[in-house]
């Protein structure tokens, strides 16, 4: 059977608009991937949050520290807007991992900063707004910059399941209803 969208409930399920406009639709899927990414720290302690279960280092907490500073870069910066001062440099990639004295508290508050502020971004701008990254030669659409998030932010979601599965066994890219 095929699902005609007209199912009983509503417009949303799970924040996702079913029936909303573009720029709706794709902060939606923004957040429902930014949701499971927070999702993955549930229930772990310091250890397992930052423990690297990859030859290249890659950790729970890391991924989280570098889609913060992703965020800040892409929304933030690019649109002319102000970023909080980083304590690590991410050009060298220092953003992939988590300081001996970085707590998941911290990072964590880090990246919901991150989203706040490029929350605000998608809000007041309009999907046509342009920005100019730094690290670029050229300019993007804040609608090109969505997209890209939406796909980076899936991606380190994706390892990120990996990760989690490795260190306790949960798996899923969505918290169970």
């Amino acid at each position: 059977m095929v699902n005609d969208g007209d199912d009983n409930r509503g417009d949303t399920d799970a924040g996702l608009p079913y029936h909303g406009d573009e720029k709706a639709t794709l902060h939606a899927s923004l957040d429902r991937v930014r949701d499971a990414v927070l999702w993955k720290l549930d229930g772990l302690d310091e250890e397992q949050a930052r423990r690297p279960m990859t030859p290249s280092g890659t950790s729970l907490l890391g991924l989280v520290k570098h889609l913060a500073s992703v965020e800040y870069g892409w929304f933030v910066e690019s649109f002319g807007r102000e970023v909080e001062p980083l304590w690590f440099d991410p050009y060298k990639g220092e953003d992939m991992r988590a300081g001996p004295d970085e707590t998941t508290e911290q990072i964590v508050a880090f990246y919901g900063r991150a989203r706040a502020a490029a929350d605000r971004v998608i809000t007041e701008l309009p999907l046509d707004a342009v920005g100019r990254p730094p690290w670029r030669q050229h300019s993007v659409s804040l609608r090109w910059v969505l997209v890209d998030l939406i796909e980076e932010t899936a991606r380190h979601a994706g390892h990120m399941d990996i990760v989690r599965e490795l260190i306790d066994g949960a798996a899923g890219d969505h918290r169970p209803s």
